[in-house]
């Protein structure tokens, strides 16, 4: 027995020479590549810098649009209306965007929805400078982008698996959350500078242009035979991808946790313009700062999902974005002051992000290849609700 305690002993002294085995580990840069491990596919780094750059402009006209609606009603209802008309396409139609990003090769559904978007865009921008933008144009034009959303968000979430590889899924998502956020943090601040200076229409404009970028993205990409494989078409189709998340107990739990997060957390970023308005006190710079904050939180929790994601378990991951999200609300809620509200914002941005981005890689890595695009749009026609 005494043998045996006395050899760990002796090999722990065995000199680092003799072993080879550095005993410093160089812990940054590895975490510095597995936060970045994605980009080593030609594919993801395509999409990565188109949707970088088409994300920004989405942004901007969100942020233009938002306080444009406001500042010509000031009404909250019709702030609601509006996002009710961009998400209610989403409830109804997401589903079936999923169906058929698994019947039909990946790219091509993304291509006819991003030119849809980019056209709605064009549209957007031309009734701003004509002067003759109304109310029910910016709802009627919200719906169709929500159409188009329900067909893209299926679609876009389960290309991750054809442009990276299975080992990198998690860090492809929690990347592509990244640069949301990242456009979230830029897009805003930008918009609220060229409001301030011009007006919302280049916003318009320039979301516009942005969508060239993830289109030649797409359309240099190489594809392989997931890419290609076609399924077809039966009544059952649909059917067959709720029916597998009725019978899956761990996607029945996410899903529900998605709704509930839908109905009773994700309203509060309709409220933003009345808030920066009514309660701040807020011109648009400060309005873009706030959306700014939470972009900033936001990319803060993708970036440490990529990293850290693989140290700890989904539910701790999960859990802990959903706690802080909450606390942070309701912080916001009980002391409305600029300082406070900048703050809450960058946390529960970082928390939302902990939440979304973990709960999406467990849903991915939960599903098999030929279901994977119904599975997606069942999530958000669940976060939709």
């Amino acid at each position: 027995m005494t043998e045996r305690r006395a050899q760990p002993e002796r090999a722990a002294q065995v000199p680092e020479e003799l072993t080879g085995q550095p005993r410093r580990v160089a812990v940054g840069s590895v975490v510095l590549r597995r936060m970045f491990s994605a980009l080593r596919h030609r594919n993801f780094r395509l999409f990565f810098a188109g949707q970088l750059v088409s994300l920004m402009g989405t942004w901007m006209q969100n942020t233009a649009l938002s306080w444009l609606v406001y500042q010509l009603t000031g009404s909250k209802v019709l702030l609601g209306v509006v996002s009710a008309a961009s998400t209610a396409p989403m409830f109804f139609l997401s589903p079936y965007g999923g169906s058929l990003a698994d019947r039909h090769p990946k790219r091509r559904v993304l291509l006819c929805t991003q030119t849809g978007m980019m056209i709605l865009a064009f549209i957007l921008a031309g009734l701003a400078a004509a002067g003759i933008l109304r109310p029910a144009h910016i709802v009627v034009i919200s719906a169709l982008g929500g159409v188009a959303m329900a067909f893209d968000m299926p679609a876009r979430q389960s290309f991750f698996v054809e442009i990276t590889s299975r080992e990198d899924l998690m860090n492809a998502i929690s990347l592509n959350s990244a640069i949301v956020n990242g456009a979230r943090v830029v897009g805003p601040a930008v918009a609220g500078l060229i409001m301030a200076k011009t007006s919302p229409a280049v916003c318009f404009l320039m979301n516009g242009l942005s969508f060239l970028a993830v289109l030649a993205g797409l359309m240099s990409m190489r594809l392989g035979h997931l890419s290609a494989h076609r399924h077809p078409h039966s009544p059952g189709h649909l059917r067959e991808g709720f029916k597998y998340v009725l019978e899956t107990r761990r996607l029945r739990i996410v899903f529900a946790l998605f709704a509930v997060v839908g109905i009773f957390g994700w309203s509060y970023s309709v409220l933003m313009p009345a808030l920066a308005t009514d309660v701040l006190h807020l011109q648009e710079r400060g309005y873009g700062i706030l959306l700014g904050a939470n972009g900033i939180g936001a990319l803060a929790g993708a970036l440490t999902t990529a990293a850290f994601g693989g140290s700890f378990t989904p539910r701790r991951l999960a859990f802990t974005g959903l706690y802080v999200f909450s606390a942070m609300l309701l912080t916001l809620t009980a002391f409305p002051h600029y300082a406070t509200a900048s703050l809450c914002l960058v946390c529960s941005g970082w928390g939302m992000m902990l939440f979304f981005s973990t709960i999406n890689t467990v849903i991915q890595t939960s599903v098999p290849d030929n279901l994977r695009g119904r599975i997606m749009g069942i999530g958000r026609w669940c976060l939709a609700a």
